[in-house]
């Protein structure tokens, strides 16, 4: 194991990656100890940590599964793996997949574990699919949960990201940016299969005009033609507490955190618009969790930092490092860690004006909460 012992060091109120000014941190007692548990020669995009199968019913151990959706910004052979100590196996295993009837998946980023063992993987068909669906898959027994069409709900410009299960009140939220003006929210009915877009182009989905500097290089896309341009992106971060009380989300490019009420999300007859709640002040980042005592972790991307928002509402740094290249998602797991993934993704030719800068090898990194969470989140 490789440790980074990586101690606090404040923003000071400068403008932390171009713009407006990222919220400075307050001080806190101590930093995290951020341990890299893994280092991967292909770009991960997110991770679900679920109980090992067999062991669902026993007390919290150690007895961990690991599954990655690998970035479509790096070109995979396939689009989710499960990491079995140094290798890694597609996930699901293709020839039982392909028996269940599913149809194939194209290009996974947003992968999130249930506390049924239940893998939920989106699928945004952006490497030349077809098909924009929601895809669950039983760990536990191997098979089909889910296999839900989201093509009506979404644009031609979508970009499903990443998501947030719901068991207790069986649904699932959706974070879609889209093309940015008209980024929304999908709510979906497990029940029925039935999804409905919800507060598309509403302020605290859609993003602003601030830029993402890292390492003093803009995050820039070279277009056809030669030019390049910096993308804003809409809605990205998104967590459920731990009660599935509260939606938190808002967008990659944005300083608020919002919130809103499930219950409000998932009655359609609830003007929305009306019950979403500003709910801290943030940096650009992009996903989120949230553990039992109310504290949302967060990656700083224009920091190569992980920081946390407390329950007082406050924004803090808990740890800062070059290991910490774009933390891209957050999962706890039955270790009792949180689990990272350090992707490196503004080094990607994709967002690096066609060149790729990247310095493998990526990491998965773990460090101990402020309190314990659920597993899979």
């Amino acid at each position: 194991m490789k440790h980074l012992a990586l101690l606090l060091v404040a923003c000071g109120g400068v403008a932390c990656g171009g713009g407006r000014p990222a919220p400075a941190p307050d001080p806190v007692p101590q930093g995290v100890v951020v341990e890299t548990t893994r280092e991967l020669a292909v770009g991960p995009g997110n991770i679900a940590m679920t109980v090992a199968r067999g062991v669902r019913t026993a007390p919290p151990t150690d007895a961990s599964r690991m599954i990655l959706s690998l970035h479509q910004f790096y070109e995979p052979q396939h689009p989710v793996v499960e990491v079995h100590g140094t290798t890694m196996t597609p996930f699901p295993d293709p020839a039982t997949y392909a028996a269940s009837g599913a149809p194939p998946l194209n290009s996974v980023l947003g992968i999130r574990a249930d506390e049924r063992g239940v893998i939920w993987m989106l699928d945004n068909a952006m490497r030349g699919g077809k098909l924009r669906q929601l895809v669950g898959w039983n760990a536990d027994a191997n098979k089909l949960e889910a296999a839900i069409d989201l093509t009506a709900v979404t644009p031609d410009n979508a970009f499903l990201n990443d998501l947030a299960v719901d068991r207790t009140h069986g649904a699932i939220y959706i974070a879609d940016p889209a093309g940015g003006k008209n980024a929304a929210l999908i709510v979906v009915d497990l029940a029925t299969g039935g999804a409905r877009r919800v507060l598309e182009g509403h302020a605290s989905v859609i993003p602003n005009e601030r830029d993402l500097v890292i390492d003093g290089t803009p995050v820039e896309i070279k277009q056809p033609d030669g030019t390049l341009f910096r993308p804003h992106v809409g809605i990205n971060p998104i967590a459920l507490d731990a009660r599935d009380e509260w939606l938190y989300f808002g967008p990659m490019h944005g300083d608020k955190l919002h919130r809103i009420r499930t219950a409000d999300l998932r009655d359609p007859t609830v003007m929305l618009a009306a019950r979403v709640e500003a709910y801290a002040d943030r940096p650009i980042t992009d996903g989120i969790s949230i553990d039992s005592a109310g504290n949302i972790y967060l990656g700083d991307l224009a920091n190569n930092a992980i920081g946390v928002i407390g329950s007082d509402r406050r924004y803090r740094e808990l740890a800062r490092g070059p290991e910490l290249s774009w933390v891209d998602a957050f999962s706890f797991g039955p270790d009792g860690n949180y689990h990272v993934v350090a992707n490196q993704l503004h080094r990607s030719a994709f967002l690096h004006a066609g060149v790729d800068a990247t310095q493998p090898p990526f990491r998965i990194l773990r460090f101990k909460p402020l309190a314990p969470g659920r597993v899979g989140r």
